[in-house]
């Protein structure tokens, strides 16, 4: 199957291309910012693969939750390409490519929310893909939901957090702390989950608000 993933929810964007037997990807740090890199990125891609994207069986997007801009680029971009070439898209949870990544079976997703919150999430495998044991959801660090133990910790906030999480931290068989959602297992995923007309796009928000008041962030010691 030949597919073009995208993911961009985090600081770090990232593209892969499976094309026949071969798969090729690039990461994008930021800054500069994604909405500068992604295109010329995804077009070198193509090219250096000798691809077009008329010839591809499907796209596949990231469609967060994370950062606001970011999944929303993601999302756009996959979108018009989409509709442009005529293709189906496979959107899938950030947090879910963040598991795919990890050498386990149960996966205890975190990742920083900034505004001292987290994105979470637990998925364990079975023989048919993930179950999602914890439903992707945005809370307070030191509120995240307890595992038992023999659970992998991913996500950046394992460390952002990591004395508000510590108790939680204890009981994990490990914890990758700098992970991040990446288009090479995006593109795992995308050949099994469901392919849809590219006009039912959307993104996964999780957390609708994506600014602090200046009331908030005066109460946090912040500038107005």
């Amino acid at each position: 199957m030949k597919i073009l993933a995208i993911e961009s929810s985090t600081e770090v964007a990232s593209l892969a291309l499976r094309w026949g037997d071969e798969v090729r990807s690039v990461r994008l740090p930021s800054p500069p910012a994604h909405s500068a890199t992604l295109l010329p990125a995804l077009h070198a891609l193509l090219a250096e693969a000798g691809a077009s994207l008329s010839a591809l069986d499907r796209l596949a997007c990231g469609i967060g939750p994370g950062a606001f801009t970011g999944v929303r680029l993601a999302c756009s971009v996959a979108q018009g390409l989409a509709l442009g070439a005529d293709l189906p898209v496979a959107s899938v949870c950030s947090l879910l490519v963040l598991a795919q990544a990890q050498a386990a079976s149960q996966v205890y997703v975190a990742m920083d929310a900034r505004m001292g919150e987290v994105y979470a999430a637990q998925y364990r495998k079975t023989a048919q893909g993930w179950d999602t044991v914890l439903e992707p959801c945005c809370v307070a660090p030191e509120a995240m939901p307890g595992v038992e133990a023999g659970w992998f910790g991913a996500g950046t906030a394992f460390q952002a957090y990591a004395e508000q999480t510590a108790r939680l931290q204890e009981r994990l068989s490990g914890i990758d702390a700098q992970a991040v959602p990446d288009a090479r297992a995006l593109l795992e995923l995308a050949a099994y989950v469901e392919a849809r007309d590219a006009a039912l796009l959307a993104p996964l928000y999780v957390r609708d608000r994506v600014a602090l008041t200046t009331a908030e962030r005066l109460a946090a010691g912040g500038r107005a």
